[in-house]
């Protein structure tokens, strides 16, 4: 059947999701969200089992929508603005948004147009060289915060105060969008002490749509302290396809309504705190074959199949106001007829996302240095700056390019060209800056909105909260799941002896907090997919000793070394980090439990689980063919 004509059918036949229109939505998931506060998410487990006081965080219920309790939070515990405001640039001049946004796009130069839609990495902690040139020269939408960029809090705070104070001393004064991948759980660029949460999967084992509203809230208000105002997450892949290792415990759930559900309340939360949600990787990751940082992932899956899997989380989330979605580099022959991905394929812009979807928020590529966008570049022949014009071409509003700008003269030189000579790019470009501006007016511009500009000596201040700390230490619990019970929970015999075998210090130390007498073999991480041979040397001779070996089982890697000692038998317990689906290759396995964080949260709340301190209250939020 042709997408157009399921498309029209399901329009028709819409009540399977009727629950789920847009005002149907709104108030079930206000209902849940409001019911639940009532025990906040403290009030679930007892504090004393996992140490740390009950401090529930507070949450406005304004219901005036997202704006309104804005309005009264930033007043309140959340950071405010420091910058003094340009008045008299035309930005921030009093007038309706609709009439604002046309006197901009008619005053701005072509230069300040074409720079818009520019979304930049730079390649330092400052603010400083080519990354400054082109906020004053060139009028860009936004930067990128990359992990090298986010190592020490006040140094970033410092450089994006900095550049935005030269975008707003820019003829319109118009504010970048300053952005990161900050999901919670296993993605995290903005280091140093921010919160490591135990992220979207924990959130889907719980499946309580109140830890994903405060889930986004609490990052938000981390990234609202250093003037990040925009995050992409969340992520809402569906995870159906247990070799997707790239997206594994970043997705909620192979549950496509579970997924839009807490998507809704991630953003909900993080809207709470005026930082702009993203929604990726559009159409979906979670069916793909390898990663696409490394190559083109090809899909095979046919429209049906996506609109009823892939694409619902997005269905949800756009009628609830979602402001912004980034494109995946993601190849799906059997819908559009070729290889060309989804982040160069203008059917998927265009006529899914906002003929069928209407979708009216910004659209983002992902980095176009990933090799899923090169490696098809290379296939037609395109260089880099003939890839951003594609992409342009195929209805983003942004593009994203991590590399320095100095190398992107060629391409800034290509696409102000062709927005001079071709008509229907220069429409193309004038549509996507308006929608760029009306997302800033309606996020940057009001005086909730994320600061301008910080006090950066005090940003540590403002990062893991008490209150953060104990709802993410008591959402870890939430989601603790027993999936294989043959020995758990355990509790060592008088004389046993135990090993904890681990590529994390903080499983080793919370592992040796609850059984004091265990020794420890520590090996690397990396590489995630293959293990050192020597490792598994060691670790093998070594364990034969002990009675028990508690396991930490966290990517191809650590699965690698489990493997080797499928011996031992039933001496084995595993403690699953991240994704639980390394278990499927492991059926020997008699005694297992799952985490999904890696966080010094998840492996206290794991380790209470395991001696029996607090009850398993999660449930298993992925498939697995061998659960048992």
């Amino acid at each position: 059947m042709a997408p157009i004509d399921l498309y029209k059918q399901s329009e028709q036949q819409r009540s399977s999701l009727r629950h789920y229109t847009p005002v149907h939505l709104a108030v079930l998931l206000s209902a849940v969200i409001f019911s639940l506060s009532f025990i906040s998410p403290s009030g679930i487990l007892d504090a004393g089992t996992l140490g740390g006081t009950r401090t529930a965080p507070s949450m406005s219920r304004s219901g005036g929508g997202a704006a309104q309790s804005l309005r009264g939070i930033a007043q309140g515990d959340l950071v405010s603005d420091l910058q003094e405001i340009p008045g008299d640039r035309m930005f921030w001049q009093d007038m309706p948004r609709d009439a604002l946004v046309d006197r901009l796009i008619g005053d701005m130069s072509a230069e300040e147009l074409v720079g818009q839609v520019f979304l930049l990495g730079w390649q330092s902690e400052y603010a400083e060289g080519p990354i400054m040139e082109w906020i004053e020269r060139r009028n860009i939408g936004g930067v990128k915060i990359f992990g090298w960029n986010g190592n020490d809090l006040q140094k970033l705070a410092e450089a994006l105060n900095e550049m935005q104070d030269l975008a707003l001393s820019g003829p319109h004064g118009i504010p970048l969008f300053t952005a990161t991948d900050q999901e919670g759980g296993w993605v995290r660029h903005i280091k140093d002490r921010t919160s490591i949460t135990p992220g979207n999967m924990a959130i889907g084992a719980s499946s309580v749509p109140l830890d994903s509203y405060y889930s986004g809230y609490y990052i938000g208000r981390e990234l609202r302290a250093l003037g990040v105002n925009m995050n992409f997450a969340p992520t809402v892949d569906v995870y159906v396809n247990n070799q997707a290792h790239v997206i594994g415990p970043r997705a909620f759930s192979s549950d496509p309504r579970k997924t839009g559900l807490l998507g809704i309340a991630f953003y909900r939360g993080m809207e709470e705190t005026g930082v702009i949600s993203t929604a990726k990787h559009f159409p979906g990751h979670g069916n793909a074959l390898g990663d696409s940082h490394g190559y083109m992932p090809v899909i095979e899956d046919d429209f049906e199949t996506v609109w009823e899997r892939d694409l619902l989380p997005y269905r949800m989330m756009i009628p609830e106001g979602l402001p912004a979605v980034l494109s995946g580099h993601l190849s799906f022959p059997n819908i559009s007829g070729s290889l060309r991905p989804a982040s160069l394929n203008p059917y998927f812009k265009e006529e899914i996302l906002r003929k069928q979807l209407d979708f009216q928020g910004i659209v983002i590529t992902d980095d176009l240095y990933m090799g899923g966008a090169i490696e098809y570049g290379e296939s037609q022949g395109w260089d880099m700056p003939r890839i951003v014009l594609e992409a342009l071409k195929a209805g983003n509003d942004m593009v994203m390019l991590s590399k320095t700008p100095e190398i992107n003269d060629a391409i800034w030189n290509l696409v102000y060209e062709t927005y001079l000579e071709d008509d229907q790019f220069r429409r193309r470009i004038q549509e996507a800056v308006r929608r760029i501006l009306e997302i800033k007016l309606r996020y940057l511009k009001p005086g909730w909105r994320v600061p301008l500009e910080v006090n950066a000596e005090n940003v540590y201040e403002q990062m893991a909260s008490d209150s953060g700390r104990n709802f993410f230490q008591e959402q870890a619990a939430r989601g603790v799941t027993l999936i294989r019970d043959k020995n758990v929970p355990y509790t060592p015999a008088d004389g046993e002896r135990i090993l904890l075998a681990g590529q994390d210090m903080d499983f080793l130390r919370e592992g040796l907090r609850r059984y004091p007498d265990a020794d420890q073999y520590y090996f690397n991480y990396t590489p995630f997919y293959s293990a050192d041979s020597e490792v598994i040397r060691e670790i093998g001779n070594l364990a034969d000793a002990y009675d028990v070996v508690i396991f930490n089982l966290a990517n191809p890697n650590s699965l690698q070394v489990l493997q080797s000692l499928s011996d031992l038998g039933d001496r084995i317990i595993v403690f699953s980090t991240l994704t639980p689906v390394y278990l499927e290759e492991v059926p020997w396995v008699k005694s297992a439990l799952a985490v999904y964080g890696w966080g010094i949260e998840s492996f206290s709340a794991g380790f209470a689980a395991l001696v029996g301190d607090i009850p398993f209250k999660g449930n298993l939020p992925v498939h697995l063919s061998r659960r048992d």
